[in-house]
């Protein structure tokens, strides 16, 4: 894809993260890893006014171009880029059953096996740290530390994937698990899998979409 094509696929999928309802309103943002940097949604611009022009490029030494600042969470995806190569693009999402656990300080342990889909044993939830700052950014690579979904204490969750297509794609699997947790604890505290059953599951999962497990 060029340069085109990634700023109109971005603007296509921040609209399906509303419709999906992984996000509510002007909120959340995503990126695409983009030659020496990124391609970013812009701050303050409701999706349904976004045009590709909007798309902020911005590299990875934190200098921007285009006629709109990047969204505010800009250092989140720009340290995730410099820290993990198996990121190409990354979406940031004030999902509702998410956000819900974020606020209660509770990550999503494995009372499901579809955790994996995350790559870990559970989903973590990053201390709260205020949005925009390089302590959001830090917090959240620490939590995202051996997976590809994690939440932000009182925020929203951050996923990241090889494709646009797979990280919203994530990005509803993560929040259908937090709805589901959710909805577990209004009964009691689930049980959860063990380390060794996970283990079982995470390895089904690299041959997941190869002729591997149907869920």
């Amino acid at each position: 894809m060029n340069e085109r094509d990634i700023r109109r696929d971005l603007v296509t999928h921040a609209r399906r993260m509303n419709d999906l309802g992984v996000n509510q309103g002007r909120s959340g943002n995503l990126s695409v890893r983009w030659e020496d940097g990124f391609l970013v949604t812009p701050s303050a611009i409701a999706y349904d006014d976004m045009r590709p022009d909007d798309v902020v490029r911005v590299r990875l030494d934190g200098a921007s171009e285009g006629d709109h600042a990047p969204s505010t969470e800009w250092r989140l995806h720009r340290d995730i880029y410099r820290h993990r190569a198996d990121a190409a693009a990354i979406v940031h999402a004030h999902a509702m059953f998410a956000t819900t656990l974020a606020c209660l300080d509770r990550g999503i342990p494995a009372f499901h096996y579809m955790i994996a889909v995350a790559s870990g044993t559970d989903i973590r939830c990053a201390p709260y740290a205020t949005f925009g700052t390089q302590e959001i950014s830090d917090r959240a690579l620490t939590a995202l530390d051996g997976r590809r979904a994690c939440l932000h204490a009182h925020h929203g969750m951050t996923v990241l994937s090889d494709s646009l297509p797979a990280a919203l794609a994530l990005a509803v699997e993560v929040e259908t698990l937090a709805a589901m947790y959710w909805r577990a604890l209004q009964i009691g505290e689930p049980a959860v899998l063990s380390d060794e059953e996970m283990k079982i599951v995470l390895e089904k999962f690299t041959n997941y979409g190869q002729g591997g497990p149907a869920r």
